[in-house]
């Protein structure tokens, strides 16, 4: 089964965003779909998530404003790729740590 890519942003108050995707060896061939349902049940209201607790690099732009500005990260997709991975991580040690996410819907 090939890799899986993961797109997220960081959207800030002004509605500027910035990007990135990252890409997970699959060496034990989860599926992408699961891993999306997985994934949206841990997301806070559906959309965001933290991206410390899931050891994703930061998107934050440089100028923060503490009054609008919020720490969240915002999930796009997921998608499979034979592109070569990005992380030292593979997607079954990424999917250990959304399942531990407990975040308030």
């Amino acid at each position: 089964m090939p890799n899986i890519k993961f797109n997220y942003l960081y959207r800030d108050a002004g509605n500027h965003k910035n990007y990135n995707s990252l890409v997970f060896a699959n060496p034990n061939n989860i599926d992408n779909q699961d891993l999306e349902t997985l994934i949206k049940s841990k997301l806070i209201e559906g959309s965001w998530f933290y991206v410390n607790e899931w050891k994703l690099p930061d998107l934050h732009f440089k100028c923060w404003d503490n009054e609008i500005d919020h720490d969240w990260h915002e999930f796009e997709s997921l998608e499979y790729t034979d592109a070569p991975p990005t992380q030292s991580t593979s997607i079954t040690q990424f999917k250990q740590l959304i399942e531990k996410a407990n975040w308030q819907q």
